[in-house]
């Protein structure tokens, strides 16, 4: 007796294949509608602008992601990023180019520590401690600069922010690196497989005999270190050390996180759905900004935008768990 093979539903491999690639289908069907709708967006010109705007969010999201996929997040970034700018400008402008990026580096790394440390250590909620460094870190930039500006960066130093490498932005070169980074991380090293362990559930990861803490403190660290680094290709886009600047950091990048399919329970997701969700969120502002849309309307599309991709992801989820 011939055996009839098992076939899988038509129905329901379509239907994984939209969810697995439903953020790529979107983030297409948005590019080609603003493409022949939107006047200039297909041009070279506007792509590289969209680049190199949203490369320094991708930055900061790639180390969100590291955090989220633990289980938790960041609100310091922005505060971590406006501290590596102002203490890189006064150094370039006092000391050396060199000492004031690697000063810069080493404080994000060092605030990504201490949170890191409050949490794993003391025990503070990721919301709380990350809050109350923010709120700590801001007002000694305050104390510190008597809420002024620093300048007198050289102007050379701009190129890392506005400079082009061929007609590649230099900051959309450096997020790829960091993506790519990102990326090698979490699929190729232990530190990953731990971080998504400990993500997935905590006290199984130490069970499994992975040391909790110091997969915390190393990621929070990063995180710091990667909002670091944005602060400085934001140094060099802006040529002034603002300690007011990055306050939308935070939000921005975990949205960009979360429109990538993250979601914030923690154990679950991967860099190409930030970079994506980074790409989304920047396409459709710069869309609104040609379209000559009113900037107050701008956080209401963007906030529906996450609102529907959130939405379908989790409705796709349930719809697995159901079956």
């Amino acid at each position: 007796m011939t055996e009839v093979p098992s076939r899988k539903s038509p129905g329901g491999s379509h239907a994984a294949l939209l969810s697995r690639y439903a953020l790529v289908i979107i983030f297409v069907l948005v590019v080609v509608v603003a493409a022949l709708a939107v006047p200039n967006f297909a041009t070279w010109a506007n792509i590289a602008n969209v680049l190199q705007r949203n490369s320094i969010i991708g930055i900061v999201a790639c180390g969100m992601l590291l955090m989220i996929v633990l289980g938790g997040f960041d609100l310091s970034v922005g505060a971590v990023g406006a501290m590596a700018s102002v203490v890189a400008a006064a150094m370039i402008v006092h000391v050396s180019g060199p000492l004031g990026i690697v000063a810069a580096l080493a404080l994000g790394a060092v605030v990504g520590l201490f949170n890191g440390f409050c949490i794993a250590k003391i025990g503070i909620n990721p919301f709380v401690a990350t809050l109350g460094t923010q709120v700590l870190v801001t007002g000694l930039l305050f104390i510190g600069t008597a809420a002024q500006p620093v300048y007198g960066v050289p102007e050379a130093f701009t190129v890392l922010g506005l400079g082009r490498i061929g007609p590649i932005p230099i900051p959309t070169i450096i997020f790829a690196a960091i993506a790519c980074l990102t990326w090698a991380i979490l699929r190729f090293t232990t530190f990953g497989h731990h971080i998504y362990a400990v993500g997935g559930n905590k006290v199984a990861a130490r069970l499994a005999g992975i040391n909790v803490d110091r997969v915390t403190l190393a990621t929070y660290a990063l995180g710091g270190l990667f909002a670091a680094i944005a602060g400085v290709v934001l140094l060099g886009q802006t040529g002034i050390g603002q300690p007011a600047s990055a306050a939308d950091w935070p939000l921005a990048a975990i949205a960009a996180v979360v429109v990538g399919g993250v979601p914030l329970s923690g154990g679950v997701g991967n860099v190409g759905g930030a970079v994506l969700g980074t790409l989304l969120l920047g396409v459709v502002a710069n869309a609104l900004n040609l379209l000559g849309i009113s900037p107050y309307w701008q956080p209401a599309v963007t906030g529906a935008v996450i609102l529907v991709a959130v939405g379908f992801d989790s409705y796709q989820r349930k719809r697995r768990e159901l079956r």
